[in-house]
């Protein structure tokens, strides 16, 4: 047992202590401490202050009429706001279009508007003027919306004191119109009971959107790195002194352990770098504005997510494991564990887009398929509550699979590391694996 754990330990010095390792690990927070601030770091090369427009106000005989005001009312509009996108400001009549525009671009010119609008009437069937925005930038489509937007609220109340329409009239027109869910669960025996529906969280999606891919880059990451040692200590010759000193099996799964260890350190170091930006004090803010509250995740959902991830790391990491064995050049690796890589990417891609419909019939079956299981079960006891029974078939079912290709990868691994060449066949990696008793 002494010679496993120093496999084990071998192993992890062997990988912590490249550059490589350490290099790449540094990098990667550092990405990820961005990717976790970016939206604080554009705030601070963008302006928060509002694009100030500027409008020409009305005279006093025209404050009679509503179509003359628009820019007043915009005005009212955009100061209601907490934070406007816009600030309308009011310049004097000049008595003449020409002058108006004259005063308007003078205005623009010394820096004082970021924009100015205007206002044309004819040829508009809804009697509603149209609205021009004229500035040195382009407005984009974003920008141009907003205050469209703004422009058509105006328009519906001008509309409504044309009908004459009193206040409570008025409330009753623009209150939303209400739409609920209600959660039906029905019974073996025909009776059935409701209960009002939950909205799951929006921490749910990122956390289980985050877990997905840190499972998908641990298999692999972790996985090439098993099948990459195992064949360069195979076409270095190394394996054939390895093996007088340790036994194969001892070897594979010292490996597979000891890369597991690595992997954990570093996701957690990961996590951790997460963790740590998430919680600065200018992070708090924007993550309640998009409703997400860590408090939100229950505490089932971490304990699904570590034994998903222990049990779906094996199973890959036993395979890798036995593929690595059976190839003689690191060159021709790529193309041996490739099966792999794409049984892979494609339970990850099956989970990431499931997440808009977790309980649909194609998760529902992908969640009992064991190389899929990993991601899609755990997709569903994030997104949905799958029945009880469910989760239990399929982790027994992951286990029972997992146990199967541990058992044939370690006949593979005892075998293949001594067989040197152009890859076996099935026939002749079958009839070497009878030669051992296992």
């Amino acid at each position: 047992m002494s010679n496993f754990w120093t496999v084990v330990g071998f192993t992890i010095r062997n990988k912590v202590r490249t550059k490589a390792f350490l290099i790449s690990s540094i990098i990667i927070a550092i990405i990820l401490s961005v990717v976790v601030n970016l939206p604080y770091l554009i705030s601070q090369f963008s302006s928060n202050t509002p694009d100030k427009v500027g409008y020409i106000g009305s005279t006093q005989q025209e404050a009679s009429s509503s179509i003359s005001t628009i820019g007043e009312q915009l005005e009212t509009y955009f100061k209601k706001q907490d934070e406007p996108d816009y600030e309308f400001v009011k310049v004097n009549n000049q008595g003449s279009p020409e002058a108006n525009e004259k005063a308007l671009v003078d205005k623009l010119a010394a820096g004082e508007l970021d924009a100015y609008v205007t206002f044309n009437q004819e040829d508009q069937p809804s009697g509603f003027p149209q609205m021009i925005i004229k500035s040195e930038n382009e407005y984009n489509t974003s920008e141009a919306s907003t205050l469209q937007t703004a422009l058509q609220a105006i328009k519906m109340e001008f509309s409504v004191q044309g009908l004459g329409l009193d206040d409570i009239q008025k409330r009753a027109l623009f209150a939303p119109a209400i739409v609920d869910s209600v959660k039906i669960n029905v019974g073996e025996d025909g009776g059935s009971t409701v209960e009002e529906a939950e909205e799951r969280p929006a921490s749910m999606y990122g956390v289980v959107y985050i877990i997905l891919f840190l499972l998908f880059m641990s298999i692999m990451t972790t996985g090439q790195l098993i099948a990459t040692e195992i064949t360069a200590e195979k076409s270095s010759r190394v394996m054939e002194v390895l093996i007088t000193s340790v036994s194969p099996l001892k070897q594979m799964f010292g490996k597979i352990l000891g890369i597991f260890l690595v992997g954990l350190s570093q996701i957690l170091f990961y996590v951790a770098v997460i963790a740590v930006n998430l919680s600065l004090p200018y992070n708090e803010n924007p993550l309640n504005d998009l409703g997400i509250h860590m408090s939100d995740i229950p505490v089932s959902l971490y304990i699904y997510a570590l034994l998903f991830y222990l049990i779906g790391f094996f199973l890959y990491a036993t395979l890798y494991a036995g593929v690595g064995s059976l190839v003689s050049r690191t060159e021709e690796l790529g193309q041996a564990v490739m099966p792999l890589m794409f049984t892979s990417l494609g339970g990850f891609y099956i989970g990431i887009f499931g997440l808009n419909a977790p309980d649909s019939m194609l998760i529902k079956v992908a969640s009992f398929i064991p190389f899929f299981t990993p991601y899609i079960m755990f997709l569903r006891v994030g997104m949905v509550d799958p029945p009880t029974w469910q989760v239990v078939l399929s982790l027994i079912i992951l286990v029972i699979t997992t146990g199967a290709a541990g058992w044939l990868s370690a006949k593979i691994y005892r075998t293949g590391v001594l067989m040197y060449g152009k890859r076996p066949t099935l026939k002749e990696l079958r009839k070497a694996m009878k030669a051992y008793k296992f």
